[in-house]
């Protein structure tokens, strides 16, 4: 929705949050169970942080990898979590154009990371996988600081445009997002002036991240699967191919709800608005959410340090 471009301004704009069409009386209810999500997802994610941080036995190149994901996860929390609580629990709908803009690239910026480093992880398992001899001397701690560095300078270059071209743009002073935070698209939906710059920037951006990153970690399995077929022993295969389940199953985790958002949007958003928020949410909400789960499953170092804090806990208190 947007209001009339008759009085449009530079810079200056008011955002209109949105919530849950037609359950705006429900809001509090209704937010329970994010406000959930949202909570577990950081403690999950600063359990995670804490024993890979303090356990010797964690400080390998993988688990440093998951320490980086479980960092954007937390960016992408705090980025998210700030607006959902002033819109279903205290009924603040206004957010202004810098304030908007910030989050906006923030947003972007933690869901790049998030997903160079899911590549990063695929490239671990391809070394591990194909040349288990050089995997120490291939990943160095060196090696790892470069291709943080790479990562974060990545998404900040990439989202720095989005922010800055805005501000040349026209905007009713009064516009109604489509979300319960502030995203590209939808800013560039609601000017009032020229955006194909705009449109083509945030093309290139999506394109140059999570569009590379997808195909490269297709490219990784498929070098991955090439060599776990060539393996002589069924034992081997399992173990080789059970050391990427859980870097697999994050990685749909993180693309699967942001294709079924994108479908949505273009099927049936207008038919049912409220399940196109609610999925708009969850693509956001349910991989910080459920990468701590994954892991603390399918890890078995993981497991072990959470039982060896307990345990020392335990000790302390008795």
């Amino acid at each position: 929705m947007m209001f009339s471009c008759n009085t449009s301004t530079y810079g200056h704009s008011t955002f209109l949050l949105t919530g849950f069409p037609g359950l705006e009386a429900s809001h509090h209810w209704v937010s329970i169970p994010i406000n959930l999500i949202c909570v577990v997802s950081i403690l999950g994610n600063s359990i995670i942080l804490f024993l890979i941080r303090t356990d010797p036995a964690l400080q390998q190149p993988m688990y440093i990898f998951l320490s980086m994901l479980a960092a954007s996860d937390l960016g992408l929390c705090a980025s998210t979590f700030p607006t959902m609580v002033r819109l279903f629990w205290l009924g603040a709908r206004e957010l202004p154009f810098d304030l908007c803009a910030a989050q906006m690239f923030f947003i972007h910026a933690f869901t790049y990371v998030e997903s160079g480093v899911l590549l990063a992880m695929a490239f671990d398992r391809i070394v591990a996988i194909r040349d288990p001899l050089h995997y120490a001397t291939i990943l160095t701690h060196s090696a790892m600081a470069k291709v943080g560095a790479a990562i974060l300078v990545r998404a900040v270059v990439l989202n720095l445009p989005g922010p800055m071209l805005l501000r040349h743009l026209l905007f009713p002073q009064i516009s109604v997002l489509s979300h319960c935070y502030c995203l590209h698209c939808d800013l560039v939906g609601l000017a009032c002036s020229d955006t194909q710059i705009n449109s083509l920037v945030g093309l290139v951006s999506i394109l140059l991240s999570l569009g590379l990153d997808s195909c490269l970690i297709v490219l990784s399995y498929t070098l991955i699967l090439r060599t776990v077929l060539g393996l002589a022993s069924p034992g081997e295969r399992l173990k080789a191919l059970n050391t990427c389940v859980s870097h697999l199953c994050i990685v749909l985790i993180f693309y699967l709800p942001k294709l079924g958002l994108s479908v949505l949007h273009r099927v049936e958003k207008h038919s049912y608005p409220a399940l196109a928020v609610l999925m708009a949410n969850l693509h956001f909400l349910v991989p910080p959410f459920m990468n701590p789960i994954v892991y603390c499953i399918k890890s078995k170092q993981i497991r072990q340090g959470l039982l060896k804090r307990f345990q020392e806990k335990r000790v302390d208190v008795s």
